[in-house]
């Protein structure tokens, strides 16, 4: 500030400093402006990229809209597709099995009629052409099942000991026929899968195994691994190269020479696939010349109620499993061949009611069923079979699953034991993949035959419903 009392240097100087300070200020002002303008200028430039962005961004929803819409409609196309799938499988399996069946029946009849040696040999021939289209239908349809991406498959507690005697069962006859020996070493354990897929999977590892063994035996059995239980199949079959162990789980490949062996060529296709939908590792142990041990890991679950124990082994039986599994004896026991099934029972004289609303097959059935002395009566449905009872009162029925106008096998069969009582034996008949129908016949009490029917399964059936009922007629006096 300047005074009146200032020397004029004095006053020269101040002025000089405020001079300074004031274009001190201005420059600062100047500077700031500047720094005001650019981040002005910059907000400016933010905002046109935003409104570019933004401008992207609804062209991008917009685009993803559709294609959403695109999707749904790709995936509502596929949903139907799959649809028709199913629907498509459910009449296959019926009706190109139906007249099968039939067709195996017819000549069953024919082939106790033939009496020169060229005219059973063609009959033969037929009835083996005809086993080979079943096989090829049936695997085909099971592989299109486990491709279905709707089919769902639970899992619960599977027996092993239980597994292995019906799988002794089913395959006795077989092994016997080729000379082989077929043991099962009998199990506690008790697995966690889907019992109906498990029973297909050893089923197809057990059938190739005693198809491509030609002496010696093969060996069923199971090996505790920690947390889990493998199932094994031991055979002492060729063996198979390294090269070749990923190739035969592929569809229609076989190892053996065209016709030398029969088959398909799709078991072990369907093991891999039921595996895979089950969570169930495959492991093959093979050698040219050594034989094969096919393996399933299966989680172990805890003991089940009523499961079958190992019993002692002798010490034939231990170098046995010891040789084909290389288990230590105290860890694996053989059990012997379990029973093939009932006493048969007599069938002359016998009362049955077929109901199949299928003319062919009703023919065949009565056909059959007559030339084995049975009393027969047919209907093509629920109602007929009940109007029949007026006049015949059966001791056994069989009814096709599937009838016309929607009715079932099952709905055929609780209406006949309502007017003959809970235990009118009932064998159904069926070409229905579901493996639920197994649960619903089980339930019911009622045994169940898959088609085509051959003579000897049917024959065996109706054996064993009736001396089921025999005893339990027996046990109730």
């Amino acid at each position: 500030m300047l005074r009146d009392d200032d020397g004029l240097e004095r006053q020269v100087e101040k002025l000089k400093r405020i001079n300074a300070a004031l274009v001190e200020r201005l420059d600062r002002a100047d500077a700031s402006r500047g720094s005001h303008w650019m981040l002005f200028q910059t907000a400016t430039v933010l905002e046109q990229e935003l409104l570019a962005r933004n401008r992207d961004l609804e062209q991008a929803l917009a685009h993803l809209e559709s294609v959403n819409r695109e999707l749904a409609l790709a995936r509502e196309t596929a949903d139907e597709a799959n649809r028709s799938k199913s629907r498509f499988l459910r009449a296959a399996s019926h009706d190109l099995l139906q007249p099968l069946s039939a067709a195996k029946l017819f000549l069953s009849h024919l082939s106790e009629t033939v009496s020169e040696p060229l005219q059973a040999d063609l009959v033969s021939r037929i009835g083996t052409a005809f086993d080979s289209t079943e096989e090829l239908i049936r695997a085909l349809l099971e592989i299109s099942r486990l491709d279905s991406v709707r089919l769902d498959i639970s899992t619960e507690r599977v027996s092993l000991g239980r597994l292995f005697q019906r799988l002794m069962v089913d395959f006795h006859g077989d092994a016997a026929a080729r000379g082989l020996e077929l043991r099962f070493v009998i199990s506690s354990a008790t697995v966690m899968s889907n019992p109906v897929f498990l029973r297909r999977i050893a089923q197809n590892l057990v059938s190739n195994a005693i198809k491509y063994t030609r002496t010696g035996r093969v060996l069923v059995g199971a090996r505790r691994e920690g947390a889990d239980v493998w199932l094994e199949v031991h055979d002492t079959g060729p063996g198979i190269a390294p090269e070749d162990r990923e190739r035969i789980f592929n569809e229609f490949e076989r190892l053996a020479p065209e016709g030398e062996e029969p088959g398909t060529g799709l078991g072990l296709s369907i093991v891999r696939r039921a595996c895979l939908r089950l969570g169930h590792e495959v492991a093959l142990d093979s050698a040219p010349g050594r034989g094969s041990v096919f393996r399933i890991r299966l989680p172990r679950a805890l003991e089940a109620p009523g499961a079958i124990e190992a019993g002692p082994a002798s010490a034939a039986t231990t170098g046995a499993v010891q040789r084909l599994a290389g288990a230590p004896p105290e860890r694996m026991l053989m059990a012997d061949p379990v029973a093939a099934g009932p006493a048969a029972a007599p069938l002359v004289g016998r009362r049955v009611l077929v109901v199949e609303n299928d003319a062919a097959m009703r023919d065949a059935y009565a056909l059959l069923l007559r030339r084995w002395g049975m009393l027969v009566a047919t209907a093509d449905g629920t109602q007929g079979a009940l109007d029949r009872l007026g006049t015949f009162l059966p001791e056994l029925l069989v009814t096709d699953y599937r009838l016309d106008r929607g009715e079932t096998g099952l709905q055929t069969i609780a209406a006949l034991r309502r007017r003959l009582g809970p235990r009118l034996p009932a064998l159904i008949v069926t070409a229905e993949p579901a493996a639920q129908l197994e649960a619903q016949a089980d339930r019911l009490e009622a045994s169940l035959l898959r088609k085509p029917v051959s003579e000897s399964a049917l024959r065996e059936r109706l054996s064993a419903l009736l001396e089921g009922r025999r005893r339990g007629a027996a046990a109730a006096e």
